[in-house]
């Protein structure tokens, strides 16, 4: 955190919560439907139990995912993505889009129906277009 960024800013708020390794990580892997702890801790590289379960719980404190118990004995669970924690999909299909334009030589997002690459953009619902990023302010 530089000097200048103030706490409270969007941004800064939102990396507190998400912006590590691990929640990024898990976040990814539920996007993809992972959904079980023991599934989620394979898929999730080098992530130890008690991060991945640390994760998984402020994740539900935020209302990013949801608990459902789906054995009591013995006490299983799967995680689920609320509708707020589907809407991260669009930031990490951004920074996944970013990742293979300037650290990886595949493209990550592609379009399901042509193969081709996909991109991340602005769009206006109001004005029917996509904008460019200078032409978007943060505002309440």
């Amino acid at each position: 955190m530089t000097g200048t960024a103030k706490r409270d800013d969007p941004v800064s708020l939102a990396l507190d919560l998400v912006g590590d390794r691990w929640t990024l990580a898990v976040l990814r892997d539920l996007l993809k439907g992972i959904t079980r702890f023991s599934e989620l801790k394979r898929s999730v590289n080098g992530i130890a139990a008690n991060i991945l379960s640390d994760r998984l719980q402020r994740l539900e404190r935020y209302g990013i995912v949801g608990r459902h118990v789906y054995s009591e004995h013995p006490l299983r669970a799967e995680y689920r993505l609320t509708p707020k924690g589907h809407e991260l999909g669009v930031v990490a299909g951004a920074l996944a889009a970013w990742g293979a334009r300037h650290l990886s030589d595949e493209p990550y997002l592609v379009h399901a129906e042509c193969g081709d690459a996909a991109v991340v953009r602005y769009f206006c619902d109001t004005c029917d277009r996509t904008i460019r990023g200078a032409e978007v302010r943060l505002s309440r």
